[in-house]
């Protein structure tokens, strides 16, 4: 697959079918995240690999799910839950910890599409209470979770319209992710 097909097809995704995802796809999902740029060569971006069922479960009603879109129909059920999470710190010990850093990071996690693995990047979750499921050490804060498991649904780019960005599902249940096109977002070359 070329670079933009993966790009293209390396979309958010919300419903998984069951298969856990193998320690070492999650692994070397971190280790990509660990390759990232960072400013200064810092490095103060750490990571918590989440894939018992158990603690996997204890996540699930943490992180809230699609703002866009109604509860059931954004929130997964049972039986299309994500088998694993990654936990993005920042390692506030070290100095220069940056939210672009953060985003480099989590760009790379979700590489684990090139294993077919679906993710997605969950802003909106219970931080004092994941810090402590997760015993998130002193001086280490909870940034991002990442959802991830084998999608059981398609996630496509489509064309925005009247500039609305809200996601939608269509009548198959898929997602559709409005972005703005090449005309807007490229201003000049010069």
């Amino acid at each position: 697959m070329d670079m933009m097909e993966f790009l293209r097809t390396r979309r958010t995704y919300r419903r998984f079918d069951g298969r856990p995802v193998p320690p070492e796809v999650l692994t070397e999902a971190v280790d990509a995240a660990r390759m990232a740029s960072c400013g200064a060569n810092r490095q103060t971006v750490r990571y918590i690999i989440v894939q018992s069922p158990a603690a996997v479960a204890a996540v699930q009603p943490l992180v809230h799910w699609a703002a866009y879109l109604p509860k059931e129909q954004g929130t997964p059920k049972p039986g299309e839950q994500p088998t694993a999470f990654i936990a993005v710190l920042q390692d506030e010990r070290r100095p220069g910890a940056s939210d672009v850093d953060v985003g480099l990071a989590l760009g790379s996690l979700t590489a684990a599409w090139a294993h077919g693995v679906g993710s997605c990047i969950m802003g909106a979750i219970d931080r004092p209470a994941l810090t402590e499921l997760l015993a998130v050490p002193e001086g280490m804060h909870l940034c991002y979770m990442v959802a991830l498991g084998y999608p059981t649904h398609e996630s496509r780019v489509v064309e925005m319209r009247d500039g609305d960005v809200k996601y939608y599902l269509d009548a198959d249940g898929n997602y559709c992710v409005p972005k703005r096109g090449m005309d807007e977002v490229l201003i000049k070359t010069v």
